[in-house]
């Protein structure tokens, strides 16, 4: 096992918050950091309460179902709730939803009554939840940070691992941060320390920042690390903003398909028993035997390789048209929920009043409704949304499908 060491600063004011502490962790499998505000409190049962876990509860089908990253708010005036779920990139979505509800749980769980909460948990993959009562989205926020690191020392000429180190965050960061990049906000890379080890370094930032934000945040982590722990095998720096964190191990499931083997490079022909050559001949020239097999033999490789990819790709698009199929045939009525006719909402929302609206996400307008004697919420599909009819419906069925107290069935 692998001891760390965890240090936490903050400029904020923190529940439970030392200027600087450290403690040890056992066991390398052990990161997280998770945190409350005290900036504010609310009553429990409160609408405020109520808005944070309808949204923290509908945080891990959203992220996973929109690559990896969601953010949206519910309520109005001190009531209103901002939150945000975001997985390291190319996740596996189910992986992911995991993570992110595990993550929501332990937050409502820590932060009972607290109007703001952060957390980095990591269950498999690496992901984030964060929720406020201010609107967050889009701010650069460098506090509350924390640094953990492993207490193992560099056995490597320490000379040139601090500039193979330094090559490969600098170039990380130019990777993750500039525009004319495929993989903006995020970096996960790996290169050899020994022949036998590597290291193996990641970088994610909130994608609602700008990418001038996201550089300063990873670089002032990069620097936060290096004050405070270079020389150690490994550590990670958490922000709200960002995150970075290498190891001499590969982690997070990030690095997947760096880690696959080489192809193996194409075996030469023995050489002819006696060194005798076989020719052809044709009218006055000759061709080698090894130069036809050089010819043919690569011909036909390629053509079967071809041949494969093309099979493979038409099975593909029919399989993808028989799930398109599928999924368009389910419709709300599949799930059996209780379903009211249009009138019967317009008069529940008074013609969809605007002092009814308690929040907006990325179909359209919440309305605060009464249905049955009951206060309810509900989703209007907005003409001007980018997402369709049959996303609104698929949310729908979620939401049918869901088992909270706060959930009208």
């Amino acid at each position: 096992q692998t001891c760390r060491t965890f240090i936490r600063s903050s400029n904020m004011e923190l529940k439970n918050l030392l200027p600087i502490f450290l403690f040890f962790l056992v066991g390398f499998s052990v990161v997280s950091a998770q945190q409350c505000g005290t900036t504010g409190f609310f009553t429990p049962r409160s609408k405020y309460d109520t808005n944070r876990g309808l949204l923290l509860s509908s945080l891990a089908s959203n992220v996973s179902a929109r690559g990896g990253f969601y953010n949206a708010s519910l309520g109005q005036g001190p009531d209103r709730v901002y939150a945000l779920g975001m997985c390291i990139q190319g996740a596996d979505p189910k992986i992911c939803s995991n993570c992110i509800d595990l993550a929501s749980k332990a937050t409502i769980e820590k932060c009972p009554n607290q109007t703001e909460g952060l957390a980095w948990p990591e269950n498999v993959i690496l992901c984030m939840v964060r929720y406020s009562n201010r609107s967050f989205f889009g701010s650069l926020e460098l506090e509350p940070s924390y640094i953990l690191y492993n207490s193992g020392a560099i056995r490597s000429n320490l000379a040139e691992f601090n500039k193979l180190w330094e090559d490969l965050t600098s170039r990380m960061i130019d990777g993750a941060t500039s525009s004319s990049s495929e993989g903006k906000y995020y970096a996960a890379e790996k290169v050899p320390l020994t022949p036998l080890q590597n290291i193996y370094a990641l970088m994610q930032c909130t994608p609602i920042l700008s990418l001038r934000d996201c550089n300063i945040c990873l670089n002032q982590s990069v620097r936060d690390y290096v004050s405070c722990c270079r020389g150690y095998q490994g550590g990670i720096v958490f922000r709200p903003s960002c995150v970075f964190r290498w190891e001499i191990y590969p982690f997070s499931q990030a690095f997947d398909l760096a880690l696959a083997p080489p192809p193996r490079p194409p075996t030469s022909l023995p050489p002819s028993v006696g060194n005798r050559t076989n020719t052809t001949k044709r009218g006055s020239e000759s061709i080698s035997a090894g130069i036809v097999v050089a010819i043919v033999v690569p011909t036909v490789i390629i053509f079967l390789v071809l041949f494969s990819i093309a099979i493979y790709v038409c099975g593909r698009r029919q399989s993808d048209r028989a799930i398109v199929r599928q999924g368009s045939s389910i419709t709300i009525t599949d799930t059996n929920p209780h379903q009211f006719d249009f009138q019967t909402i317009e008069a529940a929302t008074e013609q969809f009043s605007e002092r009814n609206v308690i929040g907006q996400g990325g179909f359209g307008e919440v309305y605060k409704a009464v249905l049955n004697g009951k206060e309810v919420a509900i989703k209007r599909l907005s003409k001007a949304s980018g997402q369709g009819a049959r996303e609104f419906k698929n949310e729908a069925v979620l939401v049918a499908k869901l088992q909270h107290r706060n959930l009208v069935r």
